[in-house]
């Protein structure tokens, strides 16, 4: 399976998160029939093109908080963007994944049990 067919995979998944929740890395990649592969979804986001409407700053690691960047001022800003739909950090910087984690509806297919 190609990066280019994994990608768009992701980025249908991460379309999907709503304004004021978030996901997790690991979580996109679940969803993208990708399991265990956190950092594909990581590496995926970084290759969007600049513009991109994906709402890439709400996909979170597992500890709830803002991954580092290669380039810095990124964390700060994916912070501001979560802020502003009102997503709330604690003093350690980590956002309460029990109140803010976005659970897709279960679709015909996942309910099924096959």
């Amino acid at each position: 399976m190609g990066n280019s067919t994994s990608y768009e995979r992701i980025y249908a998944q991460v379309a999907r998160v709503p304004a004021g929740r978030v996901a997790t890395y690991g979580q996109i990649a679940e969803l993208a029939d990708l399991p265990g592969r956190a950092r594909q979804v990581g590496y995926a986001l970084h290759a969007l093109p600049s513009g991109s409407d994906l709402p890439w700053h709400r996909v979170i690691n597992a500890k709830g908080e803002v991954s580092l960047r290669t380039e810095s001022g990124w964390e700060g800003f994916q912070r501001q963007l979560l802020e502003e739909e009102g997503v709330a950090f604690d003093s350690a910087g980590r956002v309460d994944l029990n109140e803010y984690r976005w659970e897709p509806p279960l679709t015909r297919e996942t309910s099924r049990g096959d």
